[in-house]
C-alpha cells in the first residue's frame, strides 16, 4: 500500500514496515485455493468473494474512497482486511492484470491467533492501515475541514495526552520517545511501535496518565470509534491488548506506590 501524490517522510518508512508483515503472517499457512487471474477490473469485490482474504501476488490496485482516488494496493499486501475498520466503503480498481492468492479468513485469524508475535504484527498491521487511510482521507478535504487524524508530530516536552483529559484517539509511536506521568511522578517510558492510550477507551474513563514527548515524536493516531471497531472485529487481539496494558498499568501504579513510599 502506497498514498497517492507525494510520500510524507512519516508515511514512508510506515509504508516500508508494513509491506514485511504479510509474507511473516502468512508463514506456515497453505492457500485455500489455486491463484486467481484477473483481466482489469472496474470493482475488485464483483469478482471477488468477502469471506476470503488475498494476497496481491501480481498487479497494482487503484483504491477510490468516497469517489477519490485515495492509495494503491501493489504487491505484498492483503486484501480483504478492511472490514471491521469503520471507514467509507473502498472501490478497488485495476488496469492491468491480477493475480490474486485466496485465504480462509477463519483459518488465517486462527493461526495469527495461535501467535502473540503475528498478534502483535497484524495489530501494528491492521492499525497502521488505519491510520494511512485517515491520513490520506484527510488530507483529500479541504484543510479547514480536515479532522485531526493520521499523523501528528510533537517536539521534546509536548503533552500527547493529558492526565484527566477525555479520550478520543489512540496512540502509536512511529518515531521518538515519550515519558508517561501520574500526578507529575514518572511512572514509565513509552518506546517506538508501542500502543498507548487505548485503556481509556476499553472502560470509557479519562486519561490516567500524562504522555510527554521526551524527543521530537511522531505519533499514529487513530480514531475512537475506528479503533473500538477494529477490537469488536478482532475480539482476540482485544484481549491479547488488554491483557498487555493491564500489566503496563500494574507496573505503572508498582512504581508510584515506590515512590510515595520512598517520599514518606
Amino acid at each position: 500500500m502506497y498514498l497517492i501524490g507525494d510520500q510524507p517522510p512519516y508515511a514512508e518508512k510506515l509504508i516500508n514496515a508494513l509491506q514485511r508483515i504479510p509474507e511473516q503472517l502468512l508463514q506456515g499457512l497453505a492457500p485455500c485455493g489455486p491463484p486467481i487471474e484477473l483481466d482489469a477490473v472496474a470493482d475488485l469485490y464483483q469478482h471477488i468473494g468477502n469471506n476470503r482474504i488475498y494476497l496481491l501476488q501480481s498487479g497494482l490496485l487503484h483504491a477510490e474512497i468516497e469517489d477519490k482516488p485515495i492509495f494503491y494496493v501493489q504487491e505484498g499486501d492483503l486484501i480483504g482486511l478492511r472490514q471491521g475498520l469503520n471507514t467509507a466503503p473502498c472501490t478497488y480498481k485495476s488496469e492491468e492484470p491480477l493475480v490474486l492468492l485466496p485465504f480462509d479468513r477463519e483459518a488465517l485469524f486462527k493461526h495469527i491467533h495461535a501467535s502473540s508475535q503475528r498478534q502483535e504484527q497484524f495489530t501494528q498491521y491492521i492499525l497502521g492501515q488505519a491510520a494511512l487511510m485517515s491520513d490520506a482521507l484527510a488530507h483529500s478535504r479541504p484543510p479547514e475541514v480536515r479532522p485531526v487524524t493520521g499523523f501528528q508530530h510533537f517536539p521534546a516536552g509536548a503533552e500527547l495526552i493529558r492526565q484527566g483529559d477525555d479520550a478520543d484517539h489512540v496512540f502509536i509511536i512511529t518515531e521518538g520517545h515519550a515519558e508517561a506521568f501520574v500526578e507529575g511522578i514518572k511512572v514509565g517510558d513509552v518506546q517506538k511501535d508501542e500502543i498507548f492510550g487505548a485503556m481509556a477507551l476499553f472502560t470509557r474513563e479519562k486519561r490516567s496518565a500524562t504522555v510527554t514527548a521526551s524527543a521530537p515524536t511522531t505519533v499514529m493516531m487513530i480514531p475512537k470509534e475506528q479503533f473500538l471497531a477494529l477490537m469488536q472485529s478482532n475480539p482476540r487481539i482485544a484481549h491479547s491488548l488488554i491483557e498487555s496494558m493491564a500489566r503496563r498499568i500494574d507496573l505503572m501504579n508498582k512504581e508510584l506506590t515506590h515512590y510515595k513510599q520512598a517520599a514518606k
